[in-house]
């Protein structure tokens, strides 16, 4: 069995080292230092049947950015960032405090390593805060001290759901799930969503998800197509360009696009204003 050296004395004790997490291999993607060698053995499995798939997250990541400030340009000063991850660079508070330093942002994660970082990264910042939960409890997240002390949710919240909702299988009744947050969220707020497709990378998709299922990880992707990535927006207006490709949403420059392998199609991505 992984054993954890010393050194790695920031890994909360109800981490099972030995079972990959896919917040975690997603950190290891993005070139991070939190992560064990069991999710750097299922990345590099995935890497190796998807080539390119370090640009694909840094899209990704580059697109937050982009919603972000694209939300704080309607007015938007107040953040929900359901699956947030393991904190990395550009975070959403830095994204909206560096412009408006009285920006208000709830993360919440189920993973205790994104949890456990995101406490130490958010001591002295007493406008952020992160809560332990699984998305598929929107009642709990909503209902939590952080989101009750930070968020007016009487006021327009700008909504993130970033490489999550795959996450959420078909038996969870995903739309009746996007429904309940966009039920709790007053008219004006703004949904950003990605989502993994394999419209555009069918067999190599279906050969990584392949790779997920046999790691025993907790994370289990569900493949939906555009229709159904779509119909995650339902009582939203899509902004302009609508739902495209993640690294075809309003890309500012070089660094918003992946120039081989179609990374820029792994994911939808779209931002929606609820009316």
């Amino acid at each position: 069995m992984f054993t954890v050296p010393q050194t790695q004395d920031w890994v909360p004790l109800s981490v099972d080292v030995s079972v990959p997490s896919m917040a975690r291999v997603y950190d290891y993607m993005l070139g991070g230092a939190h992560n064990f060698a069991v999710d750097r053995e299922v990345g590099g499995q995935i890497e190796h049947l998807m080539p390119g798939l370090r640009n694909a997250a840094r899209v990704n990541r580059r697109f937050l950015g982009r919603a972000v400030r694209f939300m704080m340009d309607q007015g938007i000063r107040q953040f929900l960032d359901i699956g947030s991850g393991i904190p990395t660079v550009a975070n959403v508070h830095e994204v909206a405090q560096d412009a408006d330093p009285a920006c208000r942002i709830v993360y919440v994660d189920r993973d205790p390593v994104a949890v456990a970082h995101s406490e130490l990264m958010l001591m002295s910042n007493d406008r952020a805060a992160v809560v332990q939960a699984d998305m598929r409890d929107p009642e709990a997240i909503l209902a939590s001290p952080e989101v009750r002390r930070l968020l007016n949710l009487d006021e327009p919240v700008g909504l993130l759901m970033l490489l999550m909702m795959h996450w959420v299988p078909d038996e969870s009744d995903p739309p009746a799930l996007m429904k309940v947050y966009r039920d709790a969220l007053a008219p004006g707020s703004y949904l950003a969503m990605t989502h993994v497709s394999a419209d555009h990378q069918d067999d190599a998709v279906s050969a990584a998800t392949d790779v997920i299922k046999k790691s025993r990880s907790a994370d289990q992707m569900t493949m939906r197509s555009y229709d159904q990535v779509h119909a995650l927006f339902d009582g939203y207006e899509l902004v302009e360009p609508g739902l495209v490709g993640c690294g075809e949403w309003r890309p500012d420059g070089p660094g918003d696009i992946a120039d081989e392998y179609g990374m820029n199609m792994l994911a939808y991505a779209g931002v929606g204003r609820k009316p």
